[in-house]
């Protein structure tokens, strides 16, 4: 055992990195999929900017917020080294929820935003394509990459 590991453990290195994978790979979802919204066309170059700052920060607290649930719920002391797919898992169902829920709220209840008629939707649900995918790949590649390595340079993550 390194003194390093009694002084930072793997959880607390994992969150850090999950933090700031999710960071990066929500800000360039954000930037590539704002052409799929309206304010692409009809937004001044300030306010498309605001909008992938404000939307990447609410992808953060929602990813974070969901991480922290599902660890509550379904992880023990031991991860990131047991409990790895069940917490994953949770992770996903919990953020690709609020997501299905916060794109109706903020396109059909409140109006906030809207697509373009380029955007692929989901008839059933009415929610664009990119969004969903956006939560099923990004907090998925980001949790992997937080695991990364964590144990003398071998990936190996406890079920």
């Amino acid at each position: 055992m390194t003194s390093q590991s009694l002084v930072r453990p793997h959880w607390l290195t994992a969150l850090r990195r999950f933090a700031l994978l999710t960071l990066l790979g929500h800000l360039l979802w954000e930037v590539a999929h704002i052409p799929l919204y309206t304010i692409w066309d009809e937004g001044t170059w300030g306010e498309i900017i605001f909008a992938v700052v404000h939307c990447t920060g609410g992808d953060l607290l929602i990813a974070m917020s969901s991480l922290l649930l599902a660890l509550f719920i379904f992880g023990t002391g031991a991860w990131p080294r047991a409990r790895v797919y069940p917490v994953l898992t949770a992770m996903i169902a919990i953020g690709f929820g609020y997501t299905i829920f916060s794109e109706w709220l903020n396109i059909e209840v409140r109006e906030a935003w809207a697509y373009r008629e380029i955007m692929p939707v989901i008839p059933f649900i009415d929610a664009g394509l990119t969004p969903m995918l956006q939560w099923l790949v990004v907090p998925s590649a980001a949790y992997f990459g937080a695991l990364w390595r964590l144990s003398k340079g071998k990936w190996a993550p406890g079920v």
